[in-house]
């Protein structure tokens, strides 16, 4: 039941953007390179979303699939570092021009074929150490870091760079991950 919760709640929260704002002044890295992106990113602050409520230790990882889609699995522990196990699988497709950096991502059935995409990397370490994710709409952020911690300093540095892009980084909440498992 909370799997089918967590999942409706995602799928609620991405499909609650608006896909095709052509008004957007956000702009993505250059390119991204998936065989590098793949593996598991942890977490380290965001801008909290309904379906991630109650959420610690949360993770996402990606696959590359054989079709060239990608796997996304994100995870968490609900209430503590050591509650219960939440995760929910989907699927991301690459906007097709955006040199891999927009994506559409759906945690049921197929991504739509959006040209706007609801992942957007703006920002990436050039050793795809940390990343940084939101929307065109600025409605979500995602600071990822391939280790569960971040220098303080590095995350000040980030928030003051998405703040200079019009993220409203007053909302962003750090997120636990203290004591995971």
């Amino acid at each position: 039941m909370k799997k089918l919760l967590f999942g409706l709640l995602a799928t609620f929260s991405l499909f609650s953007c608006k896909q095709d704002d052509p008004n957007t002044t956000l702009q993505t890295v250059e390119s991204m390179d998936p065989a590098q992106y793949v593996g598991v990113w942890y977490e380290i602050s965001s801008i909290p979303q309904f379906f991630s409520a109650g959420c610690n230790c949360t993770q996402a990882e990606y696959q590359i699939r054989a079709n060239g889609t990608v796997n996304v699995k994100n995870t968490c522990n609900l209430f503590s570092p050591t509650g219960l196990l939440n995760k929910i699988s989907g699927t991301a497709t690459i906007v097709e021009g955006s040199n891999n950096a927009k994506l559409n991502v759906s945690f049921f059935g197929n991504p739509t074929n959006s040209t706007v995409g609801n992942y957007w990397i703006v920002e990436l370490a050039s050793d795809y150490s940390y990343s940084v994710v939101g929307d065109p709409l600025f409605s979500t952020l995602f600071i990822l870091s391939r280790s569960r911690t971040m220098p303080q300093e590095q995350i000040d540095g980030i928030l003051a760079r998405m703040s200079a892009l019009g993220f409203d980084v007053s909302k962003v909440k750090k997120t636990n991950q203290n004591n995971c498992l």
